[in-house]
Formats: C-alpha cells, sequence, structure tokens
C-alpha cells in the first residue's frame, strides 16, 4: 500500500491493529461484493452489526464499553473503510460522528444510557438531521421548527392527545434531505428551532433525539443516485411530529451543537478521501505493470509514469495532512478551519485520482470490475456533503483575512 514517506513506521501496536482489522474487513467483506451493491443501489445491511461487532462506531468516545482511541486509529479505520466504499465510510461516520458524538457530548445521563449502547454494537442506526430542501450550505436558515407543547394544553379530541404525548414535549415540522442512514435508522438527530417566546428573532437552533417510529415521522429513499449508491439516502418530513421534553439535547443551543459534529465528521472525512485515492492508485499502479501492449508493460512508457508520480505525490500530501490533523486533535489544538483545508484539498485530490486511475485502465475502467470509476462517481458526492468544495475555500479565506465572505 502507498506509503511513500513511511508515515506508518511511526504507528503503536493499537492503531496497527485497528487499520489492518478495517483492511482485513473490506477485503473479504466489502470488496467482493461492492460492485454488486453499487449497481444495485443497495446498502448492505448485513454490515451494520458486523462494524458494531469491530467497534468501528465512534471509537474514539470513552464512555461504557466504548475503546476510546485516538485520532489517528480512527482516521486509519476512516482510511481503509473509505478505501472499500465511500457508502461504507458514511454509514460508520455518520453513525459515529453525527449522532453518537451529540448523545455523548450533548446528552443526558438517560440519553446516553438509551442510545450509544445499541449504536455502537449496530443494534440500532442513526442519522443526522441538518440539511433542508432550500438550505444547504447556509443550515443557519432552516425552517424546521420546534413548537413548545404544554401538558396543559388540550386537544380538540381528547383521544388524540393522549394518543400523541404524554407530558410536555414539542410539535416538530419540517423536512430534512440527503440525510445518510435515514430510510434504515431507528433515531434521527434533527436540529430545529424552537420558539422561545421572542428572545430571539428566528429561534434557538436545539437538538432533538426523533425516535423514528414516531407519529408525525416519515421517511422515504432518494432514488436516481449516480453516486454513493452503495449508501442509503433519504428524506426526513415532520408532520406535527410530537416528542417529549427529555428528547432535547440539554447540553448545547445555537449552531454550535451541528456544527461541531461537522467538524467530526470532516475530519474523517479527510483521512477517507486519502483512502479512496490510495485504492484508486493501487489499482492503476498494478493494471499498468500487468497489461501488456506493443511488446511490454504500459507501466514502462513514460506518459503512465508520469500519471503515477503525479498520483503518489498527491496522495503523500494528503496523507501528511491527515496525519497532521491527527497530531493537533490528540493535543487539543484542531481548528476547524483546518479540518476544512484538510478536507477541501483531499477530496479534490481524490476526484482528481480517481479520474486518472479509471483513464489508466482504458476501456476496462468503467466497469464495476475495478473501483476507480465507482470511487470517481462517490467523489463527486464527497466533494459536495459535509460543506461544499466552495464553501470550505471560503471558510480558509475568511480565517486568513478575517473578512467574511459568506454575507
Amino acid at each position: 500500500m502507498l506509503d511513500y514517506l513511511d508515515l506508518e513506521a511511526d504507528l503503536d501496536g493499537e492503531e496497527r491493529m485497528i487499520r489492518d482489522t478495517a483492511r482485513e474487513f473490506v477485503d473479504e467483506r466489502v470488496r467482493p461484493e461492492v460492485g454488486e451493491w453499487f449497481e444495485d443501489g443497495r446498502f448492505p445491511r448485513e454490515l451494520v452489526g458486523e462494524m458494531g461487532d469491530l467497534d468501528f462506531y465512534a471509537p474514539t468516545l470513552d464512555w461504557g464499553d466504548l475503546p476510546g482511541v485516538g485520532p489517528r486509529s480512527y482516521g486509519l479505520l476512516m482510511q481503509e473503510l473509505e478505501a472499500g466504499d465511500s457508502g461504507v465510510r458514511s454509514m460508520a461516520s455518520v453513525q459515529g460522528a453525527l449522532v453518537m458524538y451529540p448523545i455523548h457530548a450533548f446528552g443526558s445521563d438517560a440519553q446516553r444510557r438509551r442510545w450509544l449502547p445499541d449504536l455502537a454494537a449496530g443494534d440500532a442506526v442513526g442519522c443526522f438531521g441538518l440539511t433542508e430542501p432550500d438550505h444547504g450550505s447556509d443550515p443557519a436558515s432552516m425552517e424546521t421548527t420546534a413548537e413548545p407543547d404544554s401538558a396543559e394544553e388540550t386537544s380538540a379530541d381528547p383521544r388524540e392527545a393522549s394518543a400523541s404525548r404524554d407530558g410536555d414535549g414539542y410539535r416538530l415540522s419540517g423536512t430534512k434531505t440527503w440525510i445518510t442512514n435515514a430510510p434504515i435508522a431507528d433515531v434521527a438527530v434533527v436540529w430545529c428551532k424552537v420558539d422561545d417566546g421572542g428572545a430571539t428573532d428566528d429561534g434557538t437552533v436545539r437538538g432533538f433525539l426523533v425516535d423514528m417510529d414516531r407519529e408525525g415521522v416519515e421517511t422515504n429513499e432518494i432514488d436516481g443516485k449516480l453516486s454513493m449508491r452503495a449508501s442509503s439516502t433519504g428524506e426526513i418530513h415532520l408532520r406535527d411530529a410530537w416528542v417529549p421534553e427529555d428528547a432535547v439535547l440539554p447540553g448545547v443551543e445555537g449552531m454550535k451543537g451541528p456544527l461541531s459534529c461537522l467538524t467530526e465528521a470532516r475530519y474523517g472525512i479527510a483521512w477517507g478521501a486519502a483512502g479512496m485515492a490510495r485504492d484508486c492508485f493501487e489499482t492503476a499502479r498494478e493494471y499498468a505493470t500487468d497489461r501488456e501492449q506493443f511488446g511490454g508493460p504500459v507501466a514502462r512508457f513514460q506518459l503512465q509514469q508520469e500519471k503515477l508520480a503525479e498520483m503518489a505525490t498527491r496522495i503523500t500530501t494528503a496523507q501528511s495532512l491527515a496525519y497532521r490533523l491527527a497530531e493537533l486533535k490528540e493535543r487539543g489544538d484542531l481548528r476547524p478551519q483546518q479540518v476544512s483545508m484538510a478536507k477541501r484539498n483531499n477530496v479534490r485530490m481524490a476526484r482528481e485520482v480517481a479520474r486518472t486511475a479509471r483513464e489508466m485502465l482504458g476501456g476496462n475502467g468503467i466497469t464495476t470490475d475495478y473501483p476507480p470509476m465507482r470511487h470517481a462517481a462517490n467523489a463527486e458526492t464527497v466533494y459536495t456533503y459535509e460543506g461544499t468544495h466552495d464553501i470550505h475555500t471560503l471558510i480558509i479565506g475568511a480565517d486568513l483575512t478575517g473578512i467574511e465572505a459568506f454575507e
């Protein structure tokens, strides 16, 4: 595997074990069938519990039986999973960084006990509801609302009131879209604006743990995707859905909540993109050395060697960025803007490497027998979600100049 600067030489025993476990899982459980999943547009539900058994969900958390591994171990895990497929990495990333992380960081003890063990084991699936049909890059303008619903307020039909709620709570209304895991989720972390009695103009953003089987909660699968086809993606429709007061994440208010979750997820993506690109490179290198044209392997031609050299250099740069992020995160010095730089660079790199690798495979490169075309298609989504490439550009620009370009 490409590691041109011997970065893995500094891994400790735990980090090597996690890397090797994830690599073996991908080799045995993902690679043999991922082309079929991609063609069928099917997420492999059978892997959910298996990944839980291997501690792939939020392994950095130190709670209960969760192992509490370091950020480099987590990054290596994301790198190996995305070398298999972005859909597999995305499942683990959403479950851990976007669902378990906010429950651990902002939830009550009761919420942690209720959800973290099942999510860690893969006995429950979570999703993260932030993006809306009209609000993607500008989530602070969300329209999904949570209206306080007091037990003292009675319904015109008492039977309806008793069936829909028990005590104080909130009524949630709105739509979230492009939600990974939504069609298969048991719980959603949904971000809403709460009517705070005029304390703020637009309401305070709060997070809610929403059981997906509640009345007024509907999901549907988004069909027709040409990217991330081995991932379950859908919408969440909230139609006056009642949730109890204890569904609120008590430890955070405002956009700090969802944005801190996104920083965790983007960290994993920066590592995952390096894994995606590495898999494309290894495929292209093997193909070029095995494929014979004009009396010898095509790898002997200068044009092919230039492509391999450029890909290797760019992947190595991305790996170096990811390793540096891990160092900063380990000592508590990592800033969101630094994560933006790595996500922006590494995903753009993976997108271009996947296209070059596909090109080197010729006509064979467009089939699911080889991964570059699938990775190239997935990269279009990774380039867009968790903050688009352009948005991360503006985040870095604002950090460098002190001038916001969003307003």
